[in-house]
């Protein structure tokens, strides 16, 4: 907040004495069209700068010592920052070589668990293909009986298809072939065959 007054008070500072400055060109340069005395402008000019030079002496009695705080806090701060850096650099520089020896330590640990299962692996590659050709044959063999039971099955399901297509196309032959006369005297032959013998 100190700092933030302190800067804020040297900005109106500055904007300050750049007004009078602009008023006092604009002054002397506004003279020149009409015929004002040359005397009275530079007169009237150098009251403002002496003006503006009181302004800037007051406003410099007044914040030469909060500038000079500020400037001595803050050397201070950069100092105190700069001490820091330097002590966080330090530990840094120790963790990291800290952190290095124990990730070459982490490598060489890694190298030797790759090692061990690589070796596992290749056992386990000759255990899994021995087990691979055993379960082929197996499935070979199962393939075959399950080959030979849909045969069966399928040459049951066609005989029977065909029985009863047989069937069908009989009797459409027969509802085709044989008239009402027909069908008539088979009654006739089948009620007096049925009557006869019983």
């Amino acid at each position: 907040m100190k700092n933030c007054f302190q800067q804020q008070l040297i900005k109106s500072a500055l904007f300050a004495g750049l007004m009078v400055m602009v008023t006092g060109t604009l002054v002397y340069a506004s003279g020149g069209g009409e015929a004002a005395d040359h005397g009275a402008v530079m007169k009237d000019f150098g009251y403002r700068v002496l003006n503006f030079a009181i302004l800037a002496g007051f406003l410099w009695w007044m914040s030469a010592k909060k500038i000079k705080e500020f400037f001595v806090g803050r050397r201070a701060d950069i100092k105190t920052s700069l001490d820091q850096a330097l002590v966080a650099k330090e530990d840094a520089e120790k963790k990291f070589k800290e952190y290095a020896a124990k990730l070459e330590k982490a490598t060489e640990e890694i190298d030797g668990i790759a090692e061990m299962i690589k070796v596992q692996g290749m056992a386990e590659k000759e255990k899994l293909i021995e087990e691979a050709k055993k379960a082929a044959v197996k499935i070979e063999e199962d393939t075959k009986v399950r080959m030979e039971q849909e045969f069966s099955n399928a040459r049951n399901q066609l005989r029977a298809e065909a029985a009863q297509l047989s069937v069908q196309m009989a009797e459409e032959l027969l509802k085709r072939n044989i008239t009402i006369t027909d069908h008539e005297h088979m009654v006739k032959d089948y009620l007096d065959k049925v009557v006869i013998k019983h």
